[in-house]
């Protein structure tokens, strides 16, 4: 009797491990199902074939445009005596808020000879000192007059002091500082330059280390030049 109990054990031990395979009791587990990946919805395109923009959904609000127009101000000249902007409309204007001890004032020599030589094309240069930066202009608006004429030989339109950021801003700066990057914002530092077309629109910046004989300011000066001036 116990012969034959030992062979059936046995027989079940063979028939187990020739399958490989668990008992019938217990079912194989279930592979692991794959996680799921949320796809994002597509970016719509929200310009229309003929370039103008399309109409948005609603809750979503469309940047403002910002008018670039940046000469209807008047302002007070080195003398003191108002000056309409809006005179300068039909030339290049290029804005510069400068100071007489800055490590780029130097660069009243260059803007003069930039003015110098581009003037009768229909270019003017106006100057903007201010004590924004480093109290770098600490200097009355008759000293300024006196230094930029006899150590600079400055001819071109000189203003009187301003700030030209944070909420004392003059309007001129504060109308700057509302354009787009690349053409507006505050000024960084003593001479930024503002670039102005022919209509009166800003269309350009250059940081206060661009001398005003930058190859890349004179192009850009020459093809505003080039421009025929407005009706």
């Amino acid at each position: 009797m116990k012969q034959t109990v030992l062979v059936l054990l046995a027989s079940s031990a063979c028939v187990f491990s020739s399958f490989g395979q668990a008992p019938a009791s217990e079912p194989p587990a279930k592979p692991p199902e794959p996680a799921k990946v949320e796809v994002p919805p597509a970016a719509t395109d929200t310009t229309k074939k003929d370039g103008s923009p399309a109409a948005t959904s609603p809750g979503v609000q469309a940047p403002e445009k910002v008018d670039a127009y940046v000469l209807g101000f008047t302002a007070k000249d080195i003398d003191g005596v108002d000056k309409k902007l809006e005179d300068y409309k039909g030339k290049v204007v290029l804005i510069v808020n400068t100071a007489s001890k800055c490590g780029y004032t130097k660069q009243y020599t260059g803007l003069e000879e930039l003015y110098k030589a581009k003037k009768d094309a229909g270019l003017v240069v106006l100057a903007f000192p201010s004590n924004d930066f480093g109290r770098q202009e600490p200097k009355s608006e008759a000293e300024i007059k006196t230094e930029c004429s006899e150590t600079y030989g400055v001819t071109f339109p000189l203003f009187s002091k301003v700030a030209v950021k944070g909420p004392e801003a003059t309007p001129l700066f504060v109308k700057l500082a509302k354009q787009p990057a690349p053409i507006g914002g505050e000024p960084g530092w003593n001479f930024t330059k503002y670039l102005v077309d022919r209509s009166g629109n800003v269309v350009g910046r250059f940081e206060s280390r661009v001398k005003p004989n930058d190859p890349e300011l004179i192009k850009q000066v020459d093809a505003l030049l080039k421009a025929a001036p407005p009706m």
